[in-house]
């Protein structure tokens, strides 16, 4: 029997990370105390983290025609991602991390062309074998995926990304509505105004993941569950990029298992904290076995404590 696939379309970048001891004021030259340049991009993380989690991962992607499209192509075929990509005339997307030594983190993004697949690429796709579709909402194309999705009866999830929703989070209805779950991050919550789970659930979503830093998650689901979930593991953080898109690639690799929501979300807290410990986002995402030992550290009255929830 063929594995349930799960399929992961959006953007990818190539993410230079740059540690400093503080943010430069003006005119002013900081040195950079370590640096690492990998593959990245929110969908794309997503996927790593997937294939890390042992599932069946495809990729659908633009690039640009750039060196760089074969380095981040490259990057997520090492790790078991199938990659199914089209190049355009322009430049793959970029993005500069200031990282500070507490793990707080300063984004500059260069969105060059490869922040979603065409409609074209959208159209061709072949769904046959994919059990959930993970997406963020960068073009025009996300409404016709979701088209399908609903035509097909496949689930779908959507990262929901501050930036793809400034008019408001009602200009996107069309991709939210009848998701399984929304990924919404403190930054977005905020922008979508007070109680964004209700507003979200009442636009048709059956489950809210409300991520939440180092206080780990909240999973509120059509119905009135609302369930706080943290991780038994207090990291010690070196940098957060990323950790949101470990989350979810995680918890779509334990859905794709048959677990259910409230399920799937312990194993993919946990990973996202584990992440936060190493520098990048995808070279930081665990295996089954590293999270196994990351798991081991935790105390017996956290355990205990979880286990009674």
């Amino acid at each position: 029997m063929t594995a349930a696939t799960a399929l992961f379309v959006g953007d990818v970048s190539l993410d230079l990370t740059l540690v400093i001891d503080h943010v430069p004021a003006p005119d002013e030259k900081v040195h950079v105390t370590s640096s690492c340049e990998l593959a990245g991009g929110v969908v794309a993380n997503a996927a790593v983290a997937c294939a890390r989690a042992g599932a069946s991962t495809r990729m659908l992607m633009q690039t640009g025609d750039d060196a760089g499209s074969r380095f981040a192509r490259t990057s997520l075929e090492r790790v078991g991602v199938q990659v199914e990509s089209e190049k355009v005339g322009g430049r793959t997307c970029q993005v500069v991390i200031l990282l500070e030594p507490h793990g707080e983190k300063r984004l500059l993004l260069d969105p060059g062309v490869s922040m979603y697949p065409s409609v074209a690429q959208i159209e061709a796709v072949d769904l046959a074998g994919v059990a959930w579709i993970h997406t963020a909402v960068y073009g025009t194309a996300a409404s016709r995926l979701v088209e399908r999705c609903r035509a097909t009866g496949i689930p779908w999830s959507v990262d929901l990304e501050p930036a793809s929703f400034a008019t408001g989070v009602a200009s996107l209805a069309d991709v939210i509505a009848g998701a399984a779950v929304v990924f919404c991050n403190e930054q977005a919550a905020r922008r979508i105004g007070t109680a964004p789970a209700a507003t979200l659930l009442a636009m048709g979503v059956g489950a809210v993941v409300l991520t939440l830093g180092s206080r780990g998650v909240r999973l509120v689901e059509r119905g009135g569950a609302d369930t706080p979930i943290e991780s038994p593991v207090r990291p010690v953080v070196r940098d957060t990029t990323g950790a949101g898109d470990c989350l979810a690639g995680w918890f779509i690799a334990q859905r794709l298992r048959g677990c259910s929501a409230v399920e799937s979300l312990p194993s993919a807290v946990l990973a996202a904290a584990l992440s936060c410990e190493h520098p990048g986002a995808q070279a930081s995402y665990p295996t089954p076995e590293t999270l196994r030992a990351f798991a081991a550290r935790a105390e017996p009255s956290r355990l205990h404590e979880q286990h009674e929830d």
